[in-house]
């Protein structure tokens, strides 16, 4: 997680951890993915205490996400394994600007077809630096730098005027 307030992405605000799993990372796919090892998480927090740090951020917050979809799903699930209510923070999805982005570039005749899914497409053809993909911190820095960039894109002030 990574706070952006007043346009400004505040790193030392960063909140990123491993999470104490039940063979969830056993799997050859998810190892090659985001390259946690399963003894990696052996000394990481339980959920529960993964959930409370999440919760005490997310209040007052918006949960800016990258294709909400999936994101929300993973935190819905993680919220009933635990047996907590999932709160239903306001959600500004960053899928959601390209597609908002791509209707606006088709009305100026500028259409360039339906946008990517992929981060790191996305922030490709938006002129943003590549970073290496699916590492938490890394990821919510890549989301938070694209929104940025479409939110300058689509001439939207108000982070309210994004939901």
């Amino acid at each position: 997680m990574v706070p952006v307030r007043a346009g400004a992405i505040r790193l030392e605000e960063a909140y990123a951890t491993l999470v104490a799993t039940s063979g969830a990372l056993s799997d050859a796919k998810s190892i090659e993915t985001h390259h946690i090892l399963p003894s990696e998480t052996d000394s990481a927090p339980a959920p529960a205490g993964v959930l409370d740090e999440i919760g005490r951020r997310l209040d007052s917050s918006v949960l800016l996400v990258h294709h909400a979809r999936v994101d929300l799903r993973f935190l819905k699930h993680a919220y009933a394994r635990e047996g907590r209510r999932w709160r239903k923070p306001p959600v500004v999805d960053t899928v959601r600007l390209l597609w908002r982005w791509a209707s606006r570039e088709r009305l100026l005749g500028t259409d360039r077809g339906e946008p990517t899914l992929n981060l790191a497409e996305a922030r490709r053809e938006l002129g943003l630096p590549p970073y290496p993909a699916h590492d938490a911190l890394t990821d919510a820095i890549a989301t938070a730098e694209l929104m940025l960039a479409l939110r300058a894109r689509l001439g939207v002030r108000a982070l309210s005027e994004l939901f």
